[in-house]
């Protein structure tokens, strides 16, 4: 079977990959296969500041050790900076970017406080200019409410402008935020399918904001379910989630698969076996009622 389906894995390399983060890689290959698509690999090294060299090959030789082979060769986002200068530009000629000249600090005294994943909302302060002090950063100016469907969660919707506020497009460290990034790639890698884990979710309507102000097409999405840690909060690399133990590959994938509803039987030897196993249980996951 062939398609037009292009999915892919975007790991940011600040650690090596760990369990919550092969149950990730693990669902969104096994979504391309099922619909006879092409699993690509981003990674996302856009704040390189907490990217420790050679993360990324890290990455990539774990992924090899799972049988998890991109079908295109691999893409760095410290590397394509003039394609988001280049939307940033068309969102400021549009009007939808404004520069804003608040500190952290500043926003903070005035939205109260509210964070919002590490964020707080902003009260829209440089909407109509920044008084003459100099843009330490570049904002999308939102509208309403974003209503959109999981393909796991069902229907979901955000009103942007008070649960989120105008978002960084372009920090002030001169760094671009993750928003703008994933945006254009995935655009320019054409990526129908975006299936990532549910910590995640809460990003897609900023990135259907960001679709829709640079007439870009919206992908499908699906929500993974999460690893959790002991302590009942994602296993992730910020509460010291280990990297994966890669002397029993197969074993590592029977675990990803068992969190995403794929009881494997454990008689599957190799690599290969594993990753059939699972591809033949995937397509019974595919309905929302289903996981």
């Amino acid at each position: 079977m062939t398609s037009g389906y292009r999915g892919r894995f975007a790991p940011s390399p600040t650690g090596p990959l760990h369990a919550g983060s092969l149950v990730a890689a693990l669902a969104c290959w096994l979504d391309a296969r099922a619909h006879g698509g092409r699993w690509l690999v981003r990674i996302e090294d856009v704040d390189r500041p907490r990217c420790p060299p050679g993360m990324d090959e890290v990455i990539l030789g774990q992924l090899a050790a799972l049988g998890l082979l991109p079908d295109e060769a691999p893409v760095w986002q410290s590397r394509r900076g003039t394609l988001y200068q280049a939307a940033l530009d068309r969102l400021i000629a549009s009007g939808r970017a404004y520069g804003c000249a608040c500190t952290r600090a500043e926003i903070a005294a005035l939205a109260g406080p509210r964070p919002r994943h590490g964020e707080l909302v902003y009260p829209g302060t440089c909407r109509r200019g920044t008084g003459g002090r100099p843009v330490r950063a570049w904002r999308l100016r939102v509208e309403g409410r974003i209503d959109w469907q999981d393909r796991r969660l069902g229907p979901q919707s955000q009103d942007l402008e008070t649960e989120v506020g105008d978002f960084v497009l372009k920090r002030a460290d001169g760094l671009w935020a993750y928003q703008l990034a994933v945006v254009v790639d995935d655009a320019a890698q054409g990526i129908t399918d975006v299936v990532r884990g549910e910590d995640l979710a809460d990003n897609t309507p900023r990135q259907i904001a960001l679709q829709r102000a640079l007439g870009l097409p919206t992908p499908r999405y699906l929500h993974t379910p999460l690893v959790l840690a002991p302590d009942g909060h994602k296993l992730s690399k910020q509460n010291g989630a280990q990297a994966l133990d890669l002397a029993d590959p197969p074993a590592r994938l029977r675990e990803a698969a068992m969190a995403l509803g794929l009881p494997l039987p454990p008689v599957c030897a190799s690599v290969g076996e594993t990753l059939a196993a699972a591809l033949a249980l995937w397509p019974g996951r595919l309905e929302v009622s289903r996981f």
